[in-house]
């Protein structure tokens, strides 16, 4: 009789503390995703609020597994994969799907927020390659190129403010504008401004 369920867990044991809460980060964003698409079938307000609050909480996470690898000494390729595909899921892909949630749902908005999960993608694609180049003799990243895309929960709060003022939905702020055959909202111009932000070579934020 063959033993299938260890090789199962075979993954979770190469697993270190910090990477369960790079997990933690990664649930929250896909309860975000959920949460934000239940409150378009239910319009409860408080549904939209859930999803922005696990931003927060996403954010927190993947301060904590950060600080925990430094502190047991436990860095590793596989855990900087990790946090990369979470922070894409928490901090990409979370935000796009809540401004979609809130209203921003024209042709100009969806192409507005794809480009800013792209450019998110692109932002972390790089950090991975250029990290080892980055980090110098020291051994540590000195510094970001581009705004770090935790910085989107910036956004996520943006849109929470909305919804605690009402303003989202049809009362979304900065109202519509019809650009030929597409629909923009506005407020999806902060999206394209983080998402440019991101991936600027020329910026450089000095890394904690």
């Amino acid at each position: 009789m063959h033993t299938v369920a260890p090789r199962h867990f075979s993954m979770l044991r190469g697993f270190h503390l910090a990477d369960f809460f790079t997990l933690g980060n990664a649930a929250c964003g896909v309860g975000a995703v959920f949460l934000a698409m239940r409150y378009l079938v239910s319009g409860e307000t408080l549904h939209f609020f859930a999803a922005a609050a696990l931003a927060p909480a996403a954010f927190i996470f993947d301060v904590l597994d950060g600080r925990i690898a430094r502190a047991r000494h436990e860095h590793s390729p596989l855990g900087r994969e990790l946090d990369s595909l979470s922070d894409v899921i928490s901090f990409g892909v979370g935000p796009a799907a809540l401004a979609f949630a809130a209203g921003a749902q024209g042709g100009w908005d969806a192409a507005a927020l794809i480009y800013f999960v792209c450019c998110g993608v692109s932002r972390l694609a790089r950090y991975n390659v250029t990290a080892e180049s980055l980090s110098g003799d020291s051994g540590k990243v000195s510094h970001f190129e581009g705004t770090p895309i935790p910085t989107s929960v910036l956004l996520t709060a943006v849109l929470a403010f909305a919804a605690w003022q009402g303003r989202i939905g049809e009362q979304l702020w900065g109202g519509a504008i019809e650009l030929g055959p597409w629909t923009l909202h506005p407020v999806v111009l902060l999206f394209v401004l983080s998402g440019s932000l991101m991936i600027s070579k020329t910026l450089h934020i000095p890394k904690p």
